[in-house]
């Protein structure tokens, strides 16, 4: 059985942040080793984090906030699983969620997998639905993979690739894009694997700011403007058409 490292970056989330770190302790697939980042939480989540003593969890604690790319890349740095994944620390995952998607990626001699998720919203539950697969061009024209629902094959991959550039929103989505460079494409599983809270500050949450992240993304990807109105009018369908039930 190989090992998933899993990256659980953290910023003043305690609300939240047991049910989180619960969802992956107890996932039925048990071979993990667990990177917990705390970026200088000042809210009681460093407590929650120490009062847990399984072996599998590994902790770093920054002495000052350095921000979300680099706390996800830090602990990208520690982790020596063949797979990765990541979740937010405000999100949580389906017990069964790794053993599902190490199976799927398995078997069909994957690289890189995302799958459906749930979202909370004003207190209604939706799904996001994605695509069965997505290239680098897709992805341009449907940002649809959800960090918190990715499984990463590390065996093709260099962990430069996979690390997140400091950016101020979209680290995530670009990272997708350059992995997407290097892979033929990404496949979607149809299980609803995650759980996610569109937070009221996040920026899913905000319309205007995501919008705003993926036309500088395509900016930073040096596409012509000609392509790049394109590519943006299809994000826009896609965006609305994956959250209609």
């Amino acid at each position: 059985m190989d090992t998933v490292s899993v990256i659980i970056p953290v910023y003043n989330n305690s609300k939240y942040l047991k049910e989180c770190i619960d969802s992956v302790i107890n996932q039925t697939y048990k071979k993990l080793e667990i990177i917990i980042v705390d970026d200088c939480s000042t809210d009681g989540s460093i407590d929650i984090i120490k009062s847990y003593k399984d072996k599998r969890i590994k902790t770093i604690f920054h002495k000052k906030n350095k921000g979300s790319a680099s706390t996800r890349n830090d602990g990208i740095k520690s982790a020596s699983g063949r797979y990765l994944a990541f979740i937010d620390s405000d999100d949580y995952w389906e017990l069964d969620k790794i053993l599902k998607q190490v199976k799927f990626i398995k078997d069909n001699n994957y690289h890189f997998i995302y799958s459906n998720y749930y979202y909370y919203k004003n207190g209604k539950t939706h799904i996001a639905k994605v695509p069965s697969s997505l290239d680098y061009n897709g992805y341009l024209k449907n940002t649809a993979i959800f960090t918190s629902t990715v499984l990463i094959d590390m065996k093709y991959f260099n962990k430069k690739d996979v690390y997140m550039p400091d950016l101020q929103i979209g680290q995530d989505a670009a990272t997708w894009m350059s992995m997407l460079k290097k892979v033929d494409r990404a496949y979607g599983m149809k299980d609803i694997l995650s759980i996610y809270r569109v937070g009221n500050n996040s920026i899913s949450s905000n319309k205007f700011k995501a919008s705003r992240r993926t036309w500088n993304l395509y900016k930073r990807e040096n596409i012509k403007l000609i392509k790049r109105i394109y590519y943006f009018i299809s994000y826009a369908f896609n965006a609305i058409k994956r959250r209609v039930l």
